[in-house]
């Protein structure tokens, strides 16, 4: 089965008003590849007998984020989750981060992800996360560039979590097309700005200035001596959950960036922590007060980054051991599944298709036993556009009325 993605304007005159309720739990990095030694992935190799189980009670497939064979970021992957167009609608990674710690944005500023990095004498970079330094440590090397003075540009840094900062750059007309400074490997050294476009030029160069001084202001730092900027980004508007779907939505998460993308699409922002567990409690508490959740757990997804196939087993695990207390909420549509894939064999995103469960009283159980890669592409849904699981979600809950006479 391919599900197709109905057209925005023909999706909403469906839309009709509910009180059921939806959770959408993000698994970020679900997909994995398998272990050589056994043949099994991550998500196979764990010892997760509810979500089996709640598979065996669902409608299963795989989502493809973006297309095949393509590799998506977090943000379109989640983009295309929350029924909007990951291609047309694709947004710089520093907006996401900007939004995420709640900087009020003008409309010209441009805002960049900065990774804190490690080069050696050289320029080569070593280490594109600097070790992931503590959250401490970013602080205080934020409050040390924040010390730069560039003429003609304001530039404002805010920490996100352990290497990871935003920067905005305000400078009256700024464009924000822009190539990234981050090799994604290691071993060659980051590259300057480069415009997009002859319009683009004077930014790059303003920007470019910044990114020297503070290459000179960290110096004398290790791990972290080197900035690396990505996602150059103004804020753009793509229209919220209530005027799309006539969703009251929140988002349950932790990290800056996903509440960025909450945040982007008109979600409530709840405060919550760190934990599963407390990520659950907050899911819970606010149950009665909205009527589509969005809960991120992101810690399966840097196990893969990090190359730890046993991290990823016990996070899957974990997450085993908590399905009930989703399902006590009674929701009338619950998803599990990914934003794109982080094998720990690849250490990084990849193309491979995301397994995708939904649980509802009003649908019919396919025929999927388990909760893995190929179990659920043997489910009723297939391998499907990610695009399409808002629709998918909408009809589970019966918020969507017929089609035609």
């Amino acid at each position: 089965m391919s599900s197709r993605v109905i057209p925005r304007d023909l999706l909403r005159e469906l839309i009709v008003p509910s009180d059921s309720r939806i959770v959408l739990f993000v698994i970020d990095g679900l997909g994995g590849m398998p272990r050589p030694e056994t043949g099994l992935t991550e998500l196979e190799t764990a010892h997760t007998p509810d979500l089996d189980q709640l598979a065996a009670r669902s409608i299963c497939g795989l989502s493809e984020p973006v297309g095949a064979g393509i590799a998506p970021g977090s943000g379109p992957g989640h983009l295309a989750l929350f029924g909007y167009d990951p291609i047309a609608d694709l947004v710089g990674r520093g907006i996401l981060s900007a939004l995420g710690v709640d900087f009020p944005l003008a409309p010209t500023d441009v805002a960049a992800r900065i990774n804190f990095a490690t080069i050696d004498a050289s320029g080569n970079v070593v280490d594109r996360r600097a070790g992931r330094i503590g959250t401490d440590v970013n602080r205080r090397l934020v409050a040390k560039l924040r010390g730069i003075r560039v003429p003609g540009l304001e530039v404002f840094l805010e920490t996100e979590s352990e290497h990871r900062a935003v920067a905005i750059f305000r400078a009256g007309d700024l464009s924000d097309a822009l190539d990234d400074t981050d090799p994604q490997r290691t071993g060659v050294p980051a590259p300057s700005i480069v415009a997009r476009d002859l319009g683009a030029e004077p930014t790059a160069a303003l920007l470019n200035r910044w990114i020297v001084e503070a290459r000179a202001t960290l110096a004398d730092e290790h791990p972290a001596n080197m900035v690396l900027l990505r996602g150059f980004a103004q804020r753009p508007d793509l229209g919220t959950f209530e005027t799309r779907y006539g969703l009251n939505a929140a988002s349950i998460a932790v990290y800056p960036m996903y509440r960025g993308l909450a945040r982007l699409v008109g979600m409530d922002v709840l405060d919550t922590g760190k934990t599963l567990d407390e990520l659950i409690d907050t899911l819970e508490t606010n149950w009665t007060r909205h009527t589509f959740f969005y809960v991120h757990l992101k810690a399966a997804d840097a196990a893969g980054e990090d190359g730890d196939f046993d991290r990823r087993v016990r996070i899957f695990e974990e997450v085993d051991s908590r399905i009930e207390r989703f399902l006590a909420l009674k929701p009338d549509c619950l998803v599990i599944t990914g934003d794109h894939s982080t094998p720990a064999l690849l250490k990084q995103h990849s193309w491979h298709p995301v397994p995708f469960l939904l649980y509802s009283p009003n649908e019919i159980p396919d025929r999927c036993a388990a909760f893995g890669e190929r179990a659920c592409a043997a489910g009723s849904l297939g391998v499907f556009p990610a695009q399409a699981a808002m629709q998918l979600m909408l009809a589970a809950s019966l918020k969507l009325t017929k089609y035609g006479a």
